[in-house]
């Protein structure tokens, strides 16, 4: 972690950076803001694991900074230190009741800041890898349900405001139930595995993004693509499904694994929601099943 995170110092006093970036930079990326609107335009595209800021500058004050960062679900997790040449209580207080880490007053010991720094940043780390732990399939180690409802909600909302294409396409294996009866329920997780690092591998040159959907069913959601390529898409993983050669002795339609994928495709129609997406997804699969078609597209 100390090789790799990044801490922002928002200062307008240059001195203070100064000091801030020597006393951290042999140890963590640093990057400097000298205002609280210039590090909000900075954090629009960039993205840092600790914020060390002043709370009284010119313009927008630390607090403004703070409780903007509080109100953006891409920012409110990040720790922040508020820093301040005031020993006021009330203060301080302010400061972490709106949701500052700590508060450090000025002039401040190098020793007492990187103490500080380390033990925040250890804390983050160890929130990040429940966070991960939370949003990945304990068996297919993909991301599950509760990442793929988030990521989903999330690209709808992106697309419809750019005009951007979105895919939704749900994958199910064939004949899954006959093929544990007849394998086994341990065969059947090593399966799973197996097809879930096999859809993973063959969506990433689509930069497709792929989830345990449920028991058997996978999902994979495209932004940006067009119908045509979400097609292309699913004919890449079903060759990848193909490739594994799993033997299924029990399946009607094949000798070995073979999976089933509907596809709803909205071009511009976004008048729905995302929930609306994963019933015509859940249709279009439906409709492969019933007719035994390796895919099936609902345009929208």
């Amino acid at each position: 972690m100390q090789k790799t995170a990044r801490i922002l110092i928002v200062d307008d006093d240059p001195l203070n950076r100064v000091v801030l970036d020597n006393t951290l930079s042999e140890e963590y990326q640093i990057s400097q803001c000298e205002s609280a609107e210039q590090a909000l335009t900075f954090l629009a595209d960039n993205k840092v694991d600790l914020i060390i800021s002043d709370i009284r500058m010119p313009g927008m004050s630390g607090y403004d900074l703070l409780e903007r960062l509080k109100a953006n679900q891409n920012t409110y997790a990040i720790p922040v230190i508020i820093i301040s040449a005031s020993n006021s209580y009330n203060d301080e207080a302010k400061g972490l009741q709106m949701g500052a880490m700590d508060y450090i007053t000025k002039p401040f010991s190098p020793l007492i800041v990187k103490a500080r720094v380390k033990n925040h940043l250890a804390i983050k780390q160890k929130n990040d890898l429940l966070e991960k732990l939370a949003s990945i399939d304990g068996l297919t180690e993909i991301p599950n349900r509760r990442l793929l409802d988030d990521t989903l909600s999330q690209q709808y909302l992106l697309c419809a405001e750019h005009s951007r294409p979105l895919s939704l396409l749900l994958i199910d294996i064939d004949y899954f139930k006959e093929f544990n009866e007849h394998y086994g329920y341990a065969a059947g997780d090593e399966c799973l595995v197996k097809v879930a690092h096999a859809l993973d591998y063959a969506i990433q040159a689509h930069q497709g993004f792929v989830a345990r959907y449920d028991g058997v069913r996978f999902a994979v959601i495209l932004t940006g693509h067009s119908s045509e390529s979400a097609l292309e898409a699913a004919s890449h993983m079903h060759d990848a499904i193909d490739c594994l050669m799993i033997a299924h002795g029990t399946s009607p339609i094949c000798a070995h694994l073979s999976i089933s994928i509907g596809i709803v495709h909205i071009a511009t129609d976004f008048g729905g929601n995302e929930l609306q997406v994963f019933k015509l997804a859940d249709s279009a699969l439906h409709q492969a099943h019933q007719h035994q078609e390796r895919v099936v597209v609902i345009n929208k």
